[in-house]
């Protein structure tokens, strides 16, 4: 899982998702996101790995995570490539294997 910057080119929208999910070692994304406003599917432009903002590593121990994700801010299942249409989301579930 990492995190994603898109730009939809027709919209001129921007939107950031930390639901990126790459080959593990790569940055080879696996799923699409969708738009809001055209429904669209786009590759982010940019993936890096989630980061702590407090020790910028990405598995950290730090007591009190700052991460630049939001965990109370929803996931969009409905413009996710990967949970769009399934049963569970990806905020919901870490494995692939229930996803598909």
């Amino acid at each position: 899982q990492k995190y994603g910057y898109y730009h939809c080119k027709d919209c001129n929208i921007r939107w950031e998702s930390a639901y990126v999910w790459c080959v593990q070692g790569t940055s080879k994304v696996y799923f699409r996101q969708f738009c809001r406003t055209c429904q669209k599917s786009y590759n982010p432009y940019r993936v890096e790995d989630i980061t702590c903002q407090s020790c910028k590593q990405t598995r950290c121990t730090c007591t009190v995570k700052m991460r630049h994700v939001d965990p109370k801010r929803p996931h969009r299942q409905d413009l996710c490539g990967r949970c769009k249409g399934k049963r569970l989301s990806c905020d919901s579930t870490f494995s692939f294997k229930y996803i598909i």
